[in-house]
């Protein structure tokens, strides 16, 4: 059994809540956390066929992908549709958390899950978004003081890098500096050049940290006028962002991958669908779980033989192959997301071994009827 709390602990550091995208509503919608947690249920959708089973299950959380209130929610009343649902969840004493957009951009994430589906081996991100920005400072410091000086920049949360903490780089030289009048020196005499020993200490911080550690730094640097320099790292390409990038183990034809596809995700009256020349050889295919005709352009770029989302729409898709880029397979939005539940249950259940964690079977694919071919 586990808290509500560490619950939602563990799916924010899997799914952290930063990578949501502006417009988006994620995390926990209704629930105490804390309360005790004994099963979780995980879905795309929460629908009422879904909260029908949390119910019946006796689920005391319901992990959804897709949030429940996002468009102009004003009102969670009960004679209203989805107020009902989250009526019907608190008095079942079942949460409902939601990660959307999060755990589309994290690594790994919707995508990786559908990537792994399809048995494509990931390369990278799609549509990378930029590390972290990073600042590097240099500070000079009087080599009996440096120890000092390097321990406030570390409490004040300066030295991290990863996994490690407490990072610097040191290298001992000369500075030198001439006080004029109106000073007070710690070390020297107004109007002398002064020549002192010094180590020069670098350490990297979070751009969000610097008035707290320029505060620490005054405090406990000898000088009146402490030297010091911060840059700040330019903007690179990190391991995370939406869209994946993946390989085949084996070249196979469009109309193969096509049967792959439609084989390897759950059935649905959409099906998957291709655009292309049939024959053609793909070995590298990029995923996007979900509406992902935005990133069209990034696939393009990505020189991909193959792209495969869901909602496509008649007039990028045709534009795109006119331009000759990658063949396109579509497939049902639910479709493509729904792997991802069995990730996030694998999260929870390898946190907290003893929870009872379930994959909803029901099929939240609002189409219902595909006829034709």
């Amino acid at each position: 059994m586990a808290k509500l709390a560490d619950l939602i602990e563990t799916l924010d550091t899997a799914y952290p809540p930063g990578l949501a995208e502006p417009w988006d509503s994620v995390g926990l919608v209704c629930g105490d956390p804390r309360d005790s947690v004994r099963r979780v249920l995980f879905t795309v959708d929460v629908t009422e066929a879904v909260v029908d089973e949390a119910v019946r299950w006796g689920a005391q959380a319901l992990v959804a992908h897709h949030p429940l209130l996002l468009r102009g929610v004003d009102s969670v009343a009960a004679d209203r549709p989805k107020g009902a649902l989250v009526h019907r969840l608190i008095r079942a004493s079942c949460a409902l958390f939601t990660a959307h957009t999060n755990a589309d951009s994290a690594d790994p994430g919707v995508s990786d899950a559908l990537a792994e589906a399809l048995g494509l081996t990931v390369t990278g991100p799609l549509d990378p978004k930029p590390a972290a920005a990073v600042d590097k400072w240099t500070v000079q410091i009087p080599r009996d003081r440096s120890d000092e000086v390097l321990r406030a920049l570390f409490d004040a949360g300066a030295g991290g890098a990863g996994d490690y903490r407490e990072a610097a780089w040191r290298v001992t030289g000369t500075g030198q500096f001439r006080p004029l009048a109106g000073a007070e020196p710690a070390i020297g005499s107004v109007g002398e050049l002064t020549r002192v020993s010094e180590d020069r200490i670098e350490v990297v911080a979070a751009p969000a940290h610097r008035a707290r550690i320029l505060a620490a730094l005054r405090a406990a640097h000898p000088y009146e006028e402490p030297a010091y320099h911060v840059t700040e790292r330019a903007p690179l390409p990190g391991g995370l962002g939406l869209g994946r990038v993946g390989r085949l183990a084996e070249p196979l034809t469009l109309r193969e991958f096509t049967a792959r596809a439609a084989t390897a995700l759950p059935e649905t009256a959409w099906g998957v669908r291709a655009a292309g020349d049939p024959d053609r050889v793909l070995r590298t295919v990029a995923v996007c779980g979900g509406a992902g005709d935005s990133l069209l352009d990034a696939a393009a770029r990505r020189g991909v033989d193959a792209y495969l989302t869901a909602d496509l729409r008649h007039h990028p898709a045709d534009e795109y192959l006119r331009s000759s880029g990658p063949a396109l397979i579509d497939a049902a939005h639910w479709a493509t997301e729904f792997p991802w539940c069995a990730q996030a249950a694998g999260v929870i259940g390898a946190r907290f071994p003893g929870l009872d964690t379930r994959v909803s079977a029901i099929r939240t694919d609002p189409w219902t009827v595909g006829c034709g071919h």
